[in-house]
């Protein structure tokens, strides 16, 4: 299969700081190797600094989706797969744009339903769903070229362990498709009958059992393991088509031993042999 690897390496308008070095360290832990070896053709491109010279997080942050969904737009016409490693979950954004998307599969720890009117503490990435499904930022998502707003009814929220009281209330109102990821592939055939036809699969590695594996300051108990989300994300792509992929919010700085860049090695590897396009 042809692959584009699309590395968006900021973190809340910073770029190579925090979990902007997540892409670089996934690529340095042997990524292209790893798929090179299982017949792939990749090429790696990194979106560059973008956003204004102050590095505000908001001017940046959409700064990185535009110029990630020209990327992905790019990537899709050279028909090649795109897959984006990003620090911030925002990404998903842009790259939902690329790849014309119209539904969305969220698997994360968090729910990103946060608004500026509900943000406890104004952070932008916990606004990521939210603005993928057009519950905020409307004027800067309208700069995105291509962008549509996903509809809250073709969107699976996978795991979501670690929710605001206003994310709950939120999620009452929604017909947002809940799961956990033990029953996630029970739920695909709820995002079928809502029209899903081209899907993004948005992977926030903090989901995993920070027991087993910690990629972040901010993991909670609970989650799956790796084996279990390699499943998980395999049997997706088998049974539902997927046309991009964005993967964020690995910190280098909490995996001293460098555990998570093979794990996702192995996982993107699956994956892609799971969507049987080689």
């Amino acid at each position: 299969m042809k692959l584009s690897i699309i590395l968006a390496p900021y973190d809340s308008g910073h770029y190579h700081a925090g979990f902007g070095q997540g892409p670089d360290a996934i690529l340095a832990g042997g990524l292209v190797d790893e798929l090179a070896l299982r017949g792939h053709d990749v090429i790696v491109e990194d979106i560059g600094e973008v956003g204004d010279a102050q590095r505000r997080e908001i001017a940046t942050g959409f700064a990185v989706c535009r110029a990630v969904a020209t990327k992905v737009d790019m990537a899709r016409d050279d028909e090649r797969f795109p897959i984006v490693l990003t620090g911030n979950c925002l990404t998903a954004a842009g790259a939902v744009a690329g790849d014309t998307a119209d539904s969305i599969i969220w698997i994360d720890q968090h729910g990103d339903l946060n608004t500026p009117e509900t943000s406890a503490y104004g952070f932008l990435d916990g606004m990521a769903l939210a603005t993928t499904l057009g519950l905020c930022w409307r004027p800067m998502t309208s700069a995105i070229a291509g962008f549509q707003a996903i509809d809250p009814s073709r969107c699976m929220l996978v795991d979501a362990r670690d929710l605001d009281p206003d994310e709950r209330r939120l999620l009452e109102t929604l017909p947002i498709i809940r799961a956990q990821w033990a029953d996630a592939l029970d739920n695909v055939g709820k995002l079928k009958a809502a029209g899903a036809a081209q899907v993004h699969l948005h992977l926030d590695l903090d989901v995993h059992d920070p027991d087993v594996l910690q990629v972040n300051r901010y993991a909670r108990p609970g989650g799956p393991n790796p084996e279990e989300l390699r499943q998980l994300v395999c049997g997706l792509a088998k049974s539902i088509p997927i046309v991009g992929v964005t993967l964020s919010a690995y910190d280098p700085a909490f995996d001293a031993k460098g555990e998570v860049p093979p794990v996702v090695g192995q996982l993107l590897g699956d994956f892609l042999a799971a969507l049987g396009r080689i």
